[in-house]
């Protein structure tokens, strides 16, 4: 027995209602005077918001700019290497340890160190928090998918004298794809809040993050918002668009497949 599933209309007014009862809730903490003084009201934040929306756009370019490129290196070095592990089983004990140590390495340790290692000018290091952040998701999931083929599948494919290129091709890349892409969807996140966070510790004086610690710590709590609402603005679109890419792969690669 399934569940019946929710009308589409009931899945677009279920978060609109929770998001305006947040946001009276909010309203009204601060009406009665008890909120800290770091929390504005949502006007004070939205007038701020709009006021300064070029420099919100410019900073969030940069923030945007930095997170892509790491999640484009961490996933072609991911896939990369998930492929060799695939393949090669010494190599995947070699990077057992190494996806281990960059796991539970802590972003804002490493930070200041890549930071100062890359000049206080430079943006690379940044991107490369963004990077490490990338890999692992990508590198796990990869890996998981490109062993999900079955021993007869494999072997059907050489019993009809297909190459290894045609098996990978027809075979391995598409069961390893939606693998593929949940990493990255996943890594996308992961990539602008460590692009985010690396912005505070060093580096050059730009960036949603470092205009998010310089007016919290000058007092301009609604400036500071509403620089965290261009942040979250920039996780959603970056969310936004690998959601659809995995969407439109798996719909694509399912269309593909002979009926049951």
């Amino acid at each position: 027995m399934t569940a019946a599933r929710l009308p589409s209309w009931l899945r677009v007014a279920a978060p609109v209602a929770v998001g305006l009862l947040g946001l009276g809730a909010w309203f009204a903490y601060v009406a009665s005077g008890s909120a800290p003084r770091m929390l504005p009201d949502p006007a004070a934040i939205l007038g701020d918001f709009v006021g300064r929306f070029p420099l919100i756009v410019e900073a969030a370019a940069i923030t945007g700019t930095n997170a892509l490129v790491g999640l484009v290196a961490g996933t072609v070095i991911a896939v990369a290497l998930a492929a060799l592990a695939a393949t090669w089983r010494p190599v995947d004990g070699m990077t057992a340890p190494l996806v281990a140590a960059l796991a539970v390495v802590p972003i804002v340790a490493i930070t200041p160190i890549l930071n100062t290692m890359f000049g206080a000018s430079s943006q690379f290091g940044r991107a490369a928090v963004a990077a490490i952040a990338a890999f692992v998701p990508v590198f796990v999931n990869t890996l998981r998918g490109l062993r999900q083929t079955r021993p007869v599948q494999r072997d059907l494919f050489r019993a009809t004298a297909a190459s290894g290129a045609q098996t990978f091709r027809l075979l391995t890349l598409p069961t390893a794809l939606p693998y593929l892409l949940t990493g990255v969807r996943v890594a996308a996140s992961l990539a602008v809040i460590s692009a985010l966070v690396a912005e505070y510790f060093g580096g050059p004086s730009d960036g949603i993050g470092t205009a998010i610690a310089t007016y919290a710590k000058s007092g301009r709590a609604a400036l500071a918002w509403a620089f965290v609402g261009g942040g979250i603005v920039i996780g959603l679109v970056f969310f936004l668009v690998t959601s659809l890419l995995e969407r439109a792969v798996a719909r694509r690669l399912g269309a593909g497949r002979p009926p049951a």
